[in-house]
């Protein structure tokens, strides 16, 4: 294989999006680039099989639920601090999208276990 990924083989899930069933992804993921990959789709509207579903609901009830901003800036703003926070406190966030640190020492080493939210 000559492709840009020839030395790695790569596990892609994708959550089914009507772009991953795109003609120009399609043909990557048939094509001579996907022969070293493994593509895994998650079923239809599966919200609690992708973490970054988690993510997106704790910033709406951070940011949007129950709060009355003034004008578009404040949204900006409240946005941003929630952006900060999460960039600050990465633990949090592994624990609320349900992951949980496998090696500390890695750092970057995680899985995500079954939590519904």
């Amino acid at each position: 294989m000559k492709g840009k990924y020839s030395d790695r083989f790569i596990v892609l899930v994708l959550d089914n999006g009507r772009i991953h069933h795109a003609n120009m992804v399609q043909a990557f993921l048939d094509g001579e680039e996907g022969s070293a990959s493994h593509f895994n789709f998650l079923p239809p509207y599966s919200p609690h099989l992708n973490p970054i579903e988690r993510l997106w609901k704790w910033l709406k009830d951070e940011v949007i639920a129950n709060v009355l901003h003034k004008d578009q800036n404040d949204i900006a703003q409240s946005i941003t601090r929630f952006e900060q926070y999460v960039l600050q406190h990465a633990d949090e966030v592994l624990r609320r999208v349900g992951c949980a640190v496998v090696n500390q020492r890695l750092g970057c080493q995680f899985r995500c276990i079954q939590k519904d939210f």
